[in-house]
């Protein structure tokens, strides 16, 4: 679940309500015109989820998504170990690649190595959560001989990966937890970066191939797949409730195992009463 309003009593309301997760996005300092064409602000995710850990007791807590290349990745692994064993295990840090050339300018981090920068935050990440001693030599770090405590509650935390290219599926069949599709249409395709994501027959021909790839690859653990659903009518979920549930039975027969709304109410009032609506409506 994604709402704006303030954060404590969303999220209580969003866990009352019987949603499953609760996701904050990143985006640490967004350039002025993308914002002015439709962008958004964020919290830092790790910080405000460490919140909401807080302030709730079973809802799983998911960065949607975090941008891998923004840190060192023994700084992103240290942010998930903390707040996954402070919440009793309840992280699932969805990461990405990232999209924002001003961003990546603002905070000294060059665009184009974007990808190897994401693969080395692949490798460490597990490393890092081993407590186990490693060594790696990344492309503007040298960890030698390091290691790193408390470790998580989680063995392993699920890494869900962002993305609809070719590159980003692969990594999710060889070596993530979970995929976490595009769904915004072709404009937000193309600021983004990244292909768009299709029809849903396409998306479920999409999902085969990827856990097609993962047995392929030996692996035998599931993939999650998290699909955010932006049909139109769904900020009143009492309105067109059978064609809601037509899309979202199509989602899950595609192979979709968590569906994100999103609230784009506002203030606190309105959000808490979509939340209450859509749990009664759909989650109840």
């Amino acid at each position: 679940m994604s709402a704006a309003g303030p954060l404590k009593d969303v999220a209580v309301a969003a866990e009352r309500s019987g949603f499953d997760g609760f996701a904050l996005s990143e985006h640490p300092v967004p350039g002025a015109r993308w914002l002015d064409a439709g962008g958004h602000q964020t919290f830092d995710p790790f910080v405000a989820l460490g919140f909401v850990a807080a302030a709730t007791e079973r809802i799983r807590l998911l960065t949607y998504l975090a941008v891998a290349p923004y840190r060192n990745p023994s700084l992103l692994a240290k942010s998930a170990a903390t707040l996954d064993k402070l919440s009793g295990g309840r992280l699932i840090p969805g990461i990405g690649t990232g999209y924002q050339k001003s961003e990546f300018h603002a905070l000294g981090v060059d665009f184009d190595e974007r990808n190897v920068l994401f693969d080395e935050a692949l490798d460490v990440l597990p490393q890092h959560w081993s407590g186990k001693p490693f060594s790696y030599q990344g492309s503007h770090f040298s960890a030698r001989d390091v290691m790193a405590r408390p470790v998580p509650v989680q063995d392993p935390i699920p890494i869900w990966i962002g993305g609809n290219s070719k590159l980003s599926r692969r990594r999710v069949a060889n070596r993530a937890q979970g995929w976490m599709p595009m769904s915004g249409g072709g404009e937000l395709s193309s600021t983004a970066r990244t292909p768009e994501l299709g029809t849903y027959s396409a998306l479920a021909e999409t999902i085969s191939e990827i856990r097609e790839s993962a047995v392929a690859a030996g692996r035998l653990d599931p993939i999650d797949v998290v699909y955010s659903y932006s049909g139109a009518g769904i900020e009143d979920p009492t309105t067109d409730v059978d064609r809601h549930w037509e899309a979202f039975a199509a989602l899950e027969k595609a192979g979709v195992t968590w569906i994100l709304v999103s609230s784009f109410t506002d203030g606190l009032p309105a959000t808490t009463e979509f939340l209450e609506s859509f749990g009664t409506t759909y989650l109840s």
